[in-house]
C-alpha cells in the first residue's frame, strides 16, 4: 500500500472522479456526451471512444488534485494510456491524484428486494493486474431496492466478505451497497443497512482498512458513526440519479462526507464543445462537487 495515497484518501480536501462506466453503462454515457450508438460498430470502438471521453477529463486544466483526491477506473481504461503512461501512473505522478479501480463484475437479477454482485471470477487476476499498474484501491457496486433485512444483510455480507480479500492483497477497497432513491422505504432500509455495516465493521481486524461508497442519506449524518471505527477511511456518496444540484444540496449537509460522482461530474460535457467550452463546463461541475464536498 502506497502510504502517500493512504494519508491523502484519509485527510485530504476534495472529492473522487469516478470515471468507471463499463460495457452496460457506457452506451448511455456517451450519448450524454453527445456520441450515439451509430458512432461505433462494436464493443472495442465503443471503449475506444469513452477512453478519449475520459482522456480529455483527466488530462483537462480544471482536472488537479487541488480539488480531486481519487478517481475511479474501468479496467479497460486502468490498462490503457494517457500520453506515454498508464491511466493510474498518470492521475498520480503528473495529477497527484489517487487511482482506484471499479472490480466487480456487474449485478445479479434482482431477488428478494436486492441485486447482490454476481460471483467474482477472475478477481485475482484482475488483482494482480491493479499491483501491476499501481492502483491504491477498488470499489464494487451492489443495490438494495426494498426493506428486506435478510437480503439487505446478504448485500452487506458479501461486501465485506470480498472487502477482506481484497484487503488481503494490499488494497483499500470500496463498499458500495447502493441504496434505490426511489424505493419507498428508502428511510428506513438505511437505518438497516447501517446497522448491518456496524455489525460487519465490528469484526474486521485492525489491519484492514475500508471505504463506503453510500446513497445519500434521507437523515443527514446517518453514516456518521461509521468513523467511529479505525478500520473507516473514508465515507463518501454516490449521487444515485439525483441532479447534480440535488445530490450537493444533500451532500452538504452531511459531516466528513465527500462527493464520488459519475454522471453528476460529467453533466454538461460534451464532444463537440470547444476546450474552452469543456473546460469552464468541467471546472464548474468540479468547483461545485468540492464546495459540497468540504461543507459538511
Amino acid at each position: 500500500m502506497n502510504r502517500q495515497q493512504f494519508e491523502r484518501m484519509k485527510s485530504g480536501k476534495g472529492f473522487i472522479a469516478a470515471l468507471d462506466q463499463s460495457g452496460g453503462s457506457t452506451p448511455k454515457a456517451l450519448k450524454i456526451y453527445g456520441i450515439n450508438e451509430d458512432a461505433y460498430k462494436n464493443d472495442d470502438e465503443m471503449f475506444e471512444l469513452v477512453h478519449e471521453m475520459r482522456k480529455r477529463i483527466i488530462t483537462n486544466e480544471a482536472f488537479t488534485s487541488q480539488r480531486i483526491l481519487a478517481a475511479i477506473l474501468f479496467k479497460i481504461t486502468m490498462n490503457s494510456k494517457v500520453g506515454e503512461l498508464y491511466t493510474a501512473d498518470y492521475l498520480w505522478e503528473k495529477k497527484g491524484i489517487v487511482p482506484i479501480l471499479k472490480v466487480d463484475e456487474g449485478l445479479d437479477e434482482l431477488k428478494d428486494g436486492v441485486q447482490l454482485m454476481k460471483p467474482f471470477k477472475n478477481l485475482n487476476s484482475l488483482l494482480e493486474n491493479a499491483k501491476q499498474r499501481h492502483i491504491f484501491g477498488t470499489k464494487m457496486r451492489s443495490v438494495i431496492k426494498e426493506l428486506n433485512e435478510e437480503s439487505i444483510k446478504k448485500v452487506v455480507k458479501q461486501q465485506f466478505d470480498y472487502a477482506k480479500e481484497i484487503s488481503k492483497q494490499g488494497f483499500v477497497p470500496i463498499i458500495e451497497p447502493e441504496v434505490d432513491i426511489h424505493s419507498k422505504d428508502k428511510e428506513k432500509i438505511e437505518e438497516v443497512l447501517k446497522k448491518e455495516l456496524i455489525t460487519e465493521l465490528e469484526k474486521l481486524d485492525k489491519e484492514t482498512y475500508v471505504m463506503f461508497k453510500l446513497t445519500l442519506p434521507e437523515k443527514a449524518n446517518l453514516y456518521h458513526d461509521l468513523y467511529n471505527y479505525e478500520n473507516t477511511l473514508r465515507v463518501v456518496a454516490l449521487s444515485g440519479g439525483y441532479s447534480r444540484n440535488e445530490a450537493n444540496e444533500k451532500l452538504s449537509k452531511n459531516k466528513d462526507v465527500i462527493a464520488s460522482y459519475s454522471r453528476a461530474l460529467t453533466e454538461g460535457l460534451n464532444v463537440d464543445q470547444s476546450e474552452e467550452e469543456f473546460t469552464k463546463t468541467l471546472d464548474d461541475s468540479i468547483d461545485k462537487n468540492y464546495k459540497a464536498s468540504i461543507a459538511g
